[in-house]
């Protein structure tokens, strides 16, 4: 099912969901290249008890240090932990609408293949007024991975499903290395929940991040390396 979107003068004005990965950045790259948008801000959920990006484990610091190397102001819809998905979408109902009263039109997600996920999406979105957009959708993975890594984009594996993928895989670069050496049946990207990433340079960002690789912990049966912000060069 293709995107939709009328006509119409202006660019509509769109936030994106973002992740802090390879996905939500590369979306955003895409948009930023299409005239029928305007990406306005960032939106992304945070678990408010650690302090951390929702399933990427990424530090609110290096969320806020992305934001600001992409250009955009950050949205956050912070989440209790332990979170039931009533209080999910509640929070990210109110956060949405609230957009909506400052003059957002939609959202964009960087969601790929999973009908699943986009149709509960979309159905979260008819409650807030805005248009849902998937930007990458369809895209083939082992092409767009190609495609993001020729790009200049710069991830590295901060969450790993062990049952998918080797434990030692947290904490690695996403390059053709990784994509060398995931096993039969992990997709490329990711999509299926085998691994999620933090992105720390590509085309939507104005500078590189420099990061350094922290601790690795097993926790909720995922692997999670830490990621540490490093002082920037003189």
């Amino acid at each position: 099912m293709p995107d939709s979107h009328s006509s119409q003068s202006s660019p509509q004005r769109i936030l994106l969901s973002w992740s802090s990965g390879k996905d939500s950045a590369w979306a955003l790259h895409v948009l930023r290249a299409d005239p029928r948008f305007e990406v306005v801000g960032l939106l992304t959920s945070v678990n408010e008890r650690h302090e951390r990006v929702a399933m990427h484990g990424v530090r609110d610091s290096l969320l806020r240090a992305q934001a600001e190397a992409v250009g955009l102001p950050l949205h956050v819809v912070d989440l209790p932990s332990p979170c039931s998905n009533d209080e999910y979408e509640a929070r990210f109902i109110a956060a949405t609408k609230l957009a909506a009263d400052q003059g957002v039109e939609g959202l964009a997600f960087g969601d790929l293949f999973l009908a699943d996920v986009r149709a509960y999406r979309e159905r979260l979105m008819e409650a807030t007024g805005l248009a849902a957009h998937f930007p990458l959708w369809g895209r083939e993975t082992s092409a767009l991975a190609a495609e993001m890594l020729a790009g200049g984009t710069k991830a590295v594996l901060t969450c790993v499903d062990p049952r998918a993928c080797p434990r030692s895989f947290a904490g690695r670069e996403y390059d053709q290395s990784l994509l060398d050496d995931l096993p039969v049946g992990v997709d490329p990207c990711g999509e299926n929940g085998e691994f999620h990433t933090f992105t720390y340079a590509g085309p939507a960002f104005g500078r590189e991040l420099c990061v350094e690789r922290g601790e690795v912990v097993e926790r909720g049966g995922f692997v999670f390396a830490d990621v540490l912000a490093t002082p920037e060069p003189a």
